[in-house]
C-alpha cells in the first residue's frame, strides 16, 4: 500500500478496541509524530485520527475528582465495565458501545499552535455534524465539549466530551460523541464532574435513524474542511497495516 501523502490526515477506522489498547496506540502514534518533527532533516508525516468504539469504561482525567466515580469496583465489575485513570485534561467520563470516540493525533505546529482553538474546533466538528442530523449543537461557555439546548426538552445537556494532551504540539486523546449510547452508565458518575445538568445522544434528540457507521462521514467530511487538508481512509487491515508502518507502533498494534 503506498504511504498517504505527509500533508493528509490519515482516518483510520477500526472498529471497537479495548480502551488499554487504544490508549497504548495513541502514545506510540504521538511519539512516532514528534520524533519525525525532531529529525534531522525533519520528516512530515501524515497527521492520523483514530475513529473507534470502546467496550464500557470510565476514565478519569488528571484533574478529575475520583469522588464523582460514584459506584465501587465491585460494582464496576458486575456491569462489565473498566477504569482508567489517564492523562488528558477533564474529569470523569464513559465510553462505550454506541459511542464514536475519535482520537486526532495532529501535530498543531503545522495548523496552529493553540489549544484553546483546537478544543473550539473540535467542537465545531462536533456541532456541524449534529446539524446533519437535525440536532442544534452549542458550546456553552467554561465547559469544554458539545451540548444541546436548553429548549422545551430540558437544561443544556452534554451530547459530547472532549479532553486532550498535548506534548510538543502534538495531540492525544479527543472527543466521544454518543450516538446510540446506553445513557444508563452515566449514572454511574458525575459526568465531567457537572452536577446540575444531563447527558443525551443524537438517536435520543434527533427524529432520524442513526448509527455510529453513519457519523463516520460527516465526522471525517468536516476534520477535512476545518483543517484545511486532504483525507486518506483506511479500515480493517488497511487502517492496522498503516499504523505497523509507523515508527515504533508496531508493538501497540501486536493484541489488536
Amino acid at each position: 500500500m503506498p504511504f498517504p501523502p505527509p500533508t493528509d490526515i490519515v482516518v483510520c477506522h477500526l472498529g471497537r478496541v479495548p480502551y488499554e489498547q487504544a490508549w497504548a496506540l495513541q502514545e506510540r502514534v504521538q511519539e512516532h509524530l514528534i520524533a519525525a518533527k525532531r529529525a534531522e532533516p525533519p520528516e512530515t508525516v501524515p497527521h492520523v485520527l483514530l475513529l473507534l468504539e470502546h467496550p464500557p469504561v470510565y476514565t478519569l482525567g488528571k484533574s478529575g475528582d475520583a469522588e464523582n466515580l460514584l459506584v465501587s469496583e465491585e460494582r464496576l465489575e458486575a456491569l462489565g465495565a473498566t477504569f482508567h485513570r489517564i492523562g488528558r485534561g477533564g474529569d470523569v467520563t464513559f465510553h462505550g458501545p454506541g459511542q464514536l470516540v475519535g482520537y486526532p493525533l495532529f501535530d498543531l505546529d503545522r495548523f496552529f499552535t493553540d489549544l484553546g482553538r483546537y478544543l473550539r474546533t473540535l467542537e465545531e466538528l462536533i456541532i456541524r455534524t449534529c446539524a446533519a442530523y437535525g440536532v442544534t449543537g452549542t458550546q456553552v461557555d467554561g465547559r469544554t465539549g458539545v451540548w444541546v439546548g436548553p429548549d422545551e426538552r430540558g437544561l443544556e445537556r452534554k451530547i459530547c466530551a472532549m479532553g486532550v494532551r498535548c506534548s510538543r504540539w502534538v495531540t492525544m486523546h479527543g472527543f466521544a460523541l454518543n450516538v446510540t449510547t446506553d445513557l444508563s452508565y452515566f449514572d454511574h458518575i458525575v459526568p465531567c464532574g457537572i452536577d446540575d445538568r444531563g447527558v443525551t445522544s443524537l438517536a435520543k434528540e434527533s427524529d432520524e435513524s442513526v448509527t455510529v457507521d453513519d457519523v463516520r462521514a460527516p465526522v471525517t467530511e468536516h476534520v477535512a474542511d476545518l483543517f484545511g487538508a486532504e483525507t486518506t481512509e483506511l479500515g480493517g487491515e488497511a487502517a492496522r497495516a498503516f499504523l505497523r508502518n509507523l515508527r515504533g507502533v508496531k508493538g501497540a498494534l501486536s493484541e489488536s
